[in-house]
């Protein structure tokens, strides 16, 4: 399964849906260090972008998505 060739809608531009494989899906979860919480928790008090749970939450959502081309790629079976 190509990560370009993955969408959250009903159609891809220019191609043919051919196969619905039903739903698909990919989660984790993750937690900062203790040392990571706390510098979150000092940004919390100053306000703004959180950048050490953003970054978490980048990864994070990352990893979900290939676990989700990963599930896609057992229901469709080979690449041929």
């Amino acid at each position: 399964m190509q990560h370009a060739m993955t969408t959250t809608t009903f159609t891809l531009d220019g191609y043919r849906i051919v196969k619905n494989l039903g739903l698909v899906r990919g989660i984790t979860v993750r937690s900062r260090s203790i040392f990571g919480t706390i510098g979150g928790s000092l940004q919390t008090i100053f306000g703004g972008n959180i950048t050490l749970f953003t970054e978490l939450c980048e990864k994070t959502r990352g990893e979900a998505f290939d676990m989700m081309i990963k599930h896609a790629d057992d229901l469709w079976g080979p690449t041929p």
